[in-house]
């Protein structure tokens, strides 16, 4: 029995909202990536170039990027060779098991969130403007509240237009405080935030920045800024800088993360709007091409549709169906 089954038949039994989220939210890439891939066996009656080359074109237009693709295809060549496979449909299960070892990579994969010993966790999300920040920390606000932690909002946003009003709106949706000063300078209004935070025995604090990304060394300078203000205020804080990237964007979102990381210390990625493409292979391109793990993800536009990732779950949201199984 292959990974792929013994992840099928773990999550067929059960009666998981997560599981549910992870289907529904994943729809539109399983459609078009496991139809092709199932259209891609019954064509061919054996594994030869032309059924590499075909499989290598349905991943790439997955967005799982060039340079992944091509280590995998050749992983999966060994693994033919090795192993003597010669039926396609053999196949179908190595290449749902590879993905996991590829996003694996032999390591302890950490995406539960860096809690502090004492005081504030302090969690600071990064990003361009129109990823989803804003949405995804009110999301990540009412997921945490609902876990009995003591949330406090602080927007570091000050000066886009509408930014302070769209987080305060959330702010209230997930039932919880917010700091914040219009056309304030960002580090000033964390200053004060975290004050409050420290003061009033808050367990976390969300802190929102600017979305700016095409002055680097303004955001680098804005951000260094920043970090010091809140490792002055709560040492070793941040705890956690998450990048927010929209998953619709493709291999632009890879650009933003390899440009991220080169001007401040990145601990995750959150992928936004997974469920409004058709290629969230992007979660397998991120993690070969920046070597940064997705701790969250976005799988639909309702309030409690944030996920902590699994790979197990993603891996059945995509692939559930591949073999003609469905659990709906």
């Amino acid at each position: 029995m292959g990974l792929f089954d013994k992840i099928k038949n773990t999550f067929k039994k059960k009666e998981d909202i997560e599981i549910k989220t992870y289907e529904k939210g994943l729809e539109k890439t399983r459609n078009e990536f496991s139809s092709k891939l199932s259209i891609l066996s019954k064509k061919h009656k054996q594994i030869d170039d032309e059924y590499f080359e075909e499989l290598e074109e349905i991943l790439i237009n997955a967005d799982i990027g060039v340079n992944t693709v091509i280590k995998f295809i050749d992983k999966l060549k060994v693994r033919v060779k090795e192993e003597n496979i010669i039926d396609v449909n053999d196949l179908k299960e190595i290449i749902v098991d590879e993905m996991f070892i590829i996003y694996v990579n032999n390591e302890v994969l950490v995406n539960k969130i860096n809690y502090a010993s004492s005081g504030p966790t302090v969690i600071l999300f990064v990003g361009v403007n129109g990823v989803g920040k804003t949405t995804t920390i009110g999301k990540l606000a009412c997921s945490l509240k609902q876990k009995g932690k003591k949330v406090l909002l602080v927007a570091g946003d000050t000066f886009r237009a509408g930014a302070v009003e769209q987080i305060v709106e959330w702010a209230n949706r997930a039932n919880t405080e917010v700091v914040y000063k219009e056309n304030a300078d960002p580090a000033s209004v964390i200053y004060d935030g975290l004050e409050k935070a420290k003061n009033d025995d808050y367990d976390v604090v969300l802190v929102d920045t600017a979305g700016r990304l095409q002055n680097k060394v303004n955001l680098m300078n804005e951000l260094e800024k920043i970090n010091k203000v809140i490792n002055n205020l709560v040492p070793g804080a941040p705890h956690e800088t998450l990048l927010v990237i929209d998953a619709t964007t493709g291999q632009n979102g890879i650009s933003q993360a390899k440009s991220f990381k080169e001007i401040t210390n990145i601990t995750g990625i959150v992928l936004t709007k997974l469920d409004g493409t058709a290629k969230g292979g992007i979660v397998l391109a991120i993690k070969e091409e920046v070597n940064l793990p997705v701790k969250y993800v976005g799988l639909g536009e309702g309030i409690n549709d944030i996920c902590v990732f699994d790979i197990e779950k993603y891996i059945y949201g995509l692939f559930k169906d591949l073999t003609g199984d469905s659990n709906e």
